[in-house]
This record gives structure tokens, C-alpha cells and sequence, in this order.
């Protein structure tokens, strides 16, 4: 894989660009797509967001959310676009597999793949260019930084501010987390200065939700919580049945793993979603507490440091257990 910074006299004529990101597609894989697309849309491009799966309605306010094609809707048209062009630029994951049933295509693709990532262990043998630093907040500082070292400050604008914002915001916790730098507080006063407004750009995102979400909190907390506080360790989980009672569909969960870290005392939350016949895991901390190593220890899957996801292919209860017995086998080491 080449550095991206080489990309630079491939972009020099207009392209057929598509870009593409992972399944249940959050702010910053969004903001990031979003934002590189009005960027290089000004550059006389013509570009294509793709998403393999359907969104959540907290991110339909993103300036250019309406033109986005979605694979499980339309796969002749998502593969018609993709034929046609000439780059792909995959942001926000690190493997196909993070792009369900559209990694297959997106493997098999002939132009010029671009990766733009913050996730460990990309697999950069199957892109042509890009750039991948964990220690970044989130992909939409890597956009920004991207569009800064072409040259393209001068573009930059209300709406791609916008999007960039709406990720960095999201993906650091409210500039919570400790991947919060200088750097990054430096491009949001830029973003800010460009015309983002923070409290109208959180309030689309965290405002938005239905009554649903607020029943489902208080049964979670109620019934579906678990401390374990000789372990500083929390577990939520929704089985198939709890997920039919309160009708929960795309961005209803969204944030619902980090509610334990918010108790004194707990720096590892884990949060348990039965659809269909698999288990979605996340895993959050605090601190030193390795949830990459752990989801990819016991559960086939990887992240960040204070940030990762896995599944299991058990019932939930023998997840659950299993999930016990990690634990217990990864604290001890």
C-alpha cells in the first residue's frame, strides 16, 4: 500500500469516485464519507457515497444523506456505479468484512482502492493507497487532515464542517476519550470557525431519538444490567425476545455501552444485542483496560484500545457465560 499522499496526481483529472464505509454506518463513518465527498465534488469529480447496509435517522440531517445509495435496497445499482468508476475510497473500517454482504464486490474491485482509517491491523494488501493511524480520534480528523495536506483548505466549507464535526464529536465521546489531542481541538476550532454549530449539530444527533429508546433504557436498567464490581466490569444484554418487545431497530442501542462507565468504580462495559442468530458484542473502557485484545481474544473481533466489537454465534445465555469465564481468564493475566 502506497502512501496516500502519493494519490495526489491521480486526482489531477476529473474521476469516477465512489465511496463506501461500514455497515450500520455511525457519525463518523458517515461525517467522513460525507465530508470527502463535498470536497472532492468541488474538484470537478464525480462522486458516489455507498453504504451496504440502511442508516439511522439521527443522520438523515447531513448535507448530501438524500443522494447516498444503500446496497440492501438497490445491489444492481450499487454494482452499476462501481463497474463505471474509477476509485474506491473505503473509510471507517479496516476489512471487507465490515461492509457485510457488499465486501465481496468491494473485494473484487478493479480500479484504484484508497483505505482512510483509524482502526488497528488494516488489511493493506488489498488497497493501492492510504493511510491508517490508530491514535487518530476518529476518520473524519484523518479526512480533514487529508484535505489539508492536498491542498484544499481553500475548500473547505460550512458543509463538509458540518459532517467532520458531527464524527469527531461522536467518535471521541463529547472529547471525552483519550484519543482527544491538541491536533483535534485544533481542527474543530477550525470546523467551528467555518460555520459548524456544536449545539445544533448534537442536538440532531442525541435529540433525536423516539419514545421507544427511553422505554427500552428503563427496562435495560432495570432488568438487563449486570455490576461486577470485584471485576470494575458491567454487562447489558437484549436477547431476541427483549429486541421484539421494544420494537428496536438501527441507532436504538446507539451509545447504550457506555452508560456502566459512568459508575464509580466500573472501567470495562460490554453491551450484548441478539439479531437474528447472532450476537452483536461492544466492548468500552477506561484507562489501561485492553477491549481490543479482549474482543479479539474471545470473540472474533478487534477495535481500539478503549473501543472494540466482537459476536458470537451462541444462544445468549451460553454468550453470557462465556463472556464470564473470559473475563475472569483475561483479568487475571
Amino acid at each position: 500500500m502506497k502512501p496516500i499522499s502519493q494519490l495526489a496526481p491521480l486526482l489531477n483529472s476529473p474521476k469516477k469516485i465512489v465511496i463506501t464505509t461500514h455497515q450500520n454506518p455511525d457519525a463518523d463513518a458517515f461525517g467522513s464519507s460525507l465530508g470527502l465527498y463535498h470536497y472532492l465534488v468541488q474538484k470537478g469529480h464525480q462522486v458516489t457515497v455507498v453504504s451496504s447496509t440502511y442508516y439511522t435517522n439521527f443522520l438523515q440531517w447531513m448535507p448530501g444523506t438524500s443522494h447516498i445509495l444503500i446496497f440492501e435496497k438497490d445491489e444492481a445499482a450499487v454494482r452499476k456505479v462501481l463497474k463505471d468508476s474509477d476509485m474506491l475510497f473505503c473509510l471507517d473500517f479496516n476489512i471487507y468484512t465490515r461492509t457485510a454482504s457488499l465486501s465481496s464486490d468491494l473485494k473484487d474491485y478493479n480500479g484504484t482502492k484508497i483505505i482512510i482509517d483509524h482502526h488497528l491491523f488494516p488489511d493493506s494488501d488489498y488497497f493501492d493507497f492510504g493511510i491508517s493511524i490508530p491514535a487518530k480520534s476518529s476518520t473524519c480528523e484523518m479526512v480533514y487532515d487529508y484535505i489539508i495536506a492536498d491542498d484544499g483548505e481553500n475548500l473547505l466549507n460550512k458543509t463538509i464542517a458540518e459532517c467532520l464535526y458531527a464524527g469527531v464529536m461522536t467518535d471521541t465521546g463529547g472529547f471525552r476519550f483519550s484519543c482527544t489531542g491538541p491536533d483535534t481541538h485544533r481542527m474543530t476550532a477550525h470546523l467551528l470557525e467555518l460555520g459548524a454549530v456544536p449545539n445544533q449539530i448534537a442536538e440532531s444527533i442525541f435529540d433525536n431519538y423516539e419514545e421507544k429508546r427511553l422505554r427500552l433504557l428503563g427496562h435495560i436498567f432495570s432488568n438487563r444490567l449486570e455490576i461486577f464490581m470485584d471485576k470494575k466490569a458491567a454487562l447489558i444484554y437484549l436477547d431476541a425476545q427483549d429486541m421484539q418487545q421494544y420494537n428496536v431497530g438501527q441507532g436504538d442501542t446507539e451509545g447504550i455501552v457506555n452508560y456502566p462507565l459512568s459508575i464509580n468504580g466500573i472501567n470495562f462495559s460490554t453491551f450484548m444485542s441478539q439479531k437474528e442468530n447472532e450476537i452483536r458484542i461492544s466492548f468500552r473502557s477506561k484507562g489501561n483496560v485492553d477491549v481490543n485484545l479482549f474482543a479479539r481474544t474471545y470473540f472474533s473481533g478487534g477495535g481500539h484500545a478503549n473501543a472494540a466489537g466482537g459476536k458470537s454465534t451462541l444462544p445468549m445465555k451460553e454468550t453470557i457465560e462465556a463472556y464470564h469465564l473470559a473475563l475472569q481468564e483475561f483479568l487475571k493475566s
